[in-house]
């Protein structure tokens, strides 16, 4: 198993997860439903190996590239975030919201050239909003 391989054998203190984006891009039968489960059998799949490490998830973003998926993107954030709520050591941050501009549009000026991957300016904006996190 592939989690095998990426968390569970480094034994972390805290997992920090990025998921469901490139799901919703990549098949017009994915749904928010669909991401919430699976990121759901991941949680479950980490709290069985390790029960007591801290699990945050990074909202999905909202990428220029992809705005036809942005409802489907703000639904999926907020069906994790409400799972969430209901887990132990298990937390939610919105990077979302960071992203946009005070008129609620994407912000252009953090993503490359292909507006799908963030530039340096658009990890720096993460950076103050994850970094008090590390290490719950």
């Amino acid at each position: 198993m592939y989690a095998d391989d990426v968390i569970f054998r480094y034994q972390p203190k805290q997992i920090v997860i990025y998921c469901g984006e490139n799901d919703l891009a990549g098949s017009d039968l994915v749904t928010a439903d669909s991401v919430l489960h699976r990121f759901k059998t991941l949680f479950f799949m980490i709290r069985e190996k390790l029960p007591t490490t801290p699990v945050l998830y990074l909202s999905m973003k909202p990428s220029p590239s992809r705005r036809k998926y942005l409802p489907l993107i703000e639904a999926g954030n907020q069906k994790i975030k409400a799972f969430l709520t209901t887990q132990r050591q298990g937390y939610f941050l919105d990077v979302y919201t960071a992203m946009l501009t005070p008129q609620g549009t994407i912000r252009g000026d953090i993503f490359t050239a292909d507006s799908l991957h963030m530039n340096k300016k658009g990890y720096a904006l993460w950076q103050p909003l994850l970094e008090p996190l590390l290490h719950l």
